[in-house]
């Protein structure tokens, strides 16, 4: 429903008198205003991603970034050990006695 330019006009009259008579008020309501467009905002960006998964079927994501640097260490570590051990049993000091 749009208002009429009469309800527009008296309404700005309001809110310049509300500005003048209490800055903190105008203030604090300004804060909301963008809080609320914010919100909108955001709501508008979740609802068109959803709307472009649900479109585009479900895509299969990859592993998360802490998952590859779990396995990653596990690699390094069994490496680490291997080369351990190669080191220990070539070293002829190292040999078990006969």
């Amino acid at each position: 429903m749009a208002w009429s330019q009469d309800e527009e006009r008296l309404l700005a009259q309001i809110e310049s008198h509300l500005t003048d008579d209490d800055p903190r008020l105008a203030a604090r309501l300004e804060s909301f205003n963008e809080r609320v467009v914010r919100k909108e905002a955001g709501d508008r960006k979740r609802a068109a991603r959803a709307a472009r998964a649900a479109g585009a079927g479900r895509r299969r994501r990859g592993p998360s970034r802490s998952t590859i640097i779990i396995l990653v260490s596990w690699i390094l570590i069994a490496t680490l050990i291997a080369t351990l051990l190669i080191m220990v049993f070539r070293n002829e000091a190292a040999a078990l006695p006969m």
